[in-house]
């Protein structure tokens, strides 16, 4: 298994994301944005994951090639941005992220699913790999968070772009587990998504990544707006991965002792606790620092116990649809309503009213998979 050519490709993709989902917002901001229109523009980014990822897992399935997919999507984000240094209007940075976000959001889900590929039988060992994802968002928002306290937020796109080339690279490094395609129709994926646990999976994660739409989009505008500096800010987004991390670290001994139902409902019960705290004490720092340290159940936990799901319900030639699925409901759909009614409480209610919202969300899902979900 390569593995530090794996982790290598999780290091960089998640750095990207590491500088756009905590300080993208500031650049718009920067560009004079409304909070309407910085949580539409940020829905983009994440209503493009719903169709996306089914487009081009449906290509991987039947071609059998996936790294082809990882390493075309990386190409052809990388050389959208570009446009992203020629405009400054609304709809030029929408049409830009809506082109640039249509091939990126197509990689992801195809590497997840040849890595997993590459585990084989151990698939309880990917977070052994993932973790080094978790790593690179570290580093990422903690170093630009401090980069950012003396600079303006024009030097993001400069920054992004070189961590796409990167990606691009590491991709053409990674070797490809072959899967023999396939040319049947979708009829047997469709019996899979009538199952009653499987429906309660795919409104389980769409409703934990929609109840991150305050966070993902305002989070950093919020922070500041109580005197937080941009460095402390760029640290609690660091304290919170790596907490994420610790969580890596043992998922595998976790899983074993308490079972993934277990350990999903105390993701939902955990996030609705952090949204709450967050949205009536963002004043108290010890409780904001405790707070985010539940990110390892909201990111952690939920994540390493959702791939595991998917990977039980979609086998053999829908394992690259199930994975795509997985992104398209819940960072896809579940992201895009997030961003979209995050924005418009934010603009109507306040802050606060937005993540009492979101823990409203983790409630509902959290009953749902106590009562649908085996």
């Amino acid at each position: 298994m390569p593995y530090w050519r794996l982790s290598g490709f999780y290091l960089f993709y998640f750095a990207s994301l590491g500088i756009l989902v905590p300080y993208w917002s500031l650049y718009l901001k920067h560009l004079g944005f409304t909070p309407l229109q910085i949580g539409e523009l940020m829905a983009i980014l994440m209503a493009t994951k719903i169709i996306s990822p089914n487009i081009w897992g449906w290509i991987a399935d039947h071609t059998g090639h996936r790294m082809w997919i990882v390493r075309i999507g990386s190409l052809l984000s990388l050389i959208t941005f570009i446009g992203m240094f020629y405009v400054e209007s609304y709809w030029g940075i929408a049409l830009v992220m809506l082109l640039f976000s249509f091939f990126w959001n197509a990689t992801l889900p195809q590497f997840e699913a040849n890595t997993l590929s590459f585990l084989g039988n151990e698939h309880h060992k990917y977070s052994e790999i993932r973790i080094w994802g978790s790593i690179g968002f570290i580093v990422a928002v903690a170093a630009l968070g401090l980069v950012l306290e003396g600079s303006s937020p024009t030097i993001l796109p400069s920054v992004l772009l070189m961590i796409f080339v990167t990606i691009w690279g590491v991709s053409l490094s990674v070797p490809e587990v072959v899967v023999p395609p396939h040319h049947e129709t979708q009829g047997g994926i469709i019996e899979v998504l009538k199952r009653r646990e499987v429906i309660a999976l795919l409104v389980a994660v769409f409703l934990m990544q929609a109840s991150h739409g305050p966070y993902y989009t305002f989070y950093t505008i919020y922070m500041e707006g109580y005197g937080y500096s941009r460095t402390l800010i760029g640290q609690l987004w660091a304290l919170g991965v790596i907490a994420e991390v610790g969580i890596f670290l043992i998922m595998n001994r976790m899983v074993k002792g308490f079972g993934l139902k277990k350990l999903l409902m105390a993701a939902f019960a955990l996030t609705a606790l952090r949204w709450f705290l967050i949205g009536a004490l963002p004043e108290n720092f010890a409780v904001v620092l405790f707070a985010q340290l539940f990110h390892a159940a909201s990111f952690g936990i939920f994540h390493a116990v959702a791939i595991a799901y998917f990977h039980h319900f979609f086998t053999g030639r829908h394992h690259g649809r199930g994975q795509a699925l997985y992104s398209s409901v819940s960072f896809g759909a579940g992201g895009a309503l997030g961003a979209f009614y995050s924005g418009y409480t934010w603009d109507a209610m306040g802050g606060d009213v937005s993540f009492y919202f979101a823990a409203g969300m983790c409630v509902l899902a959290l009953g749902v998979v106590w009562r649908f979900l085996r």
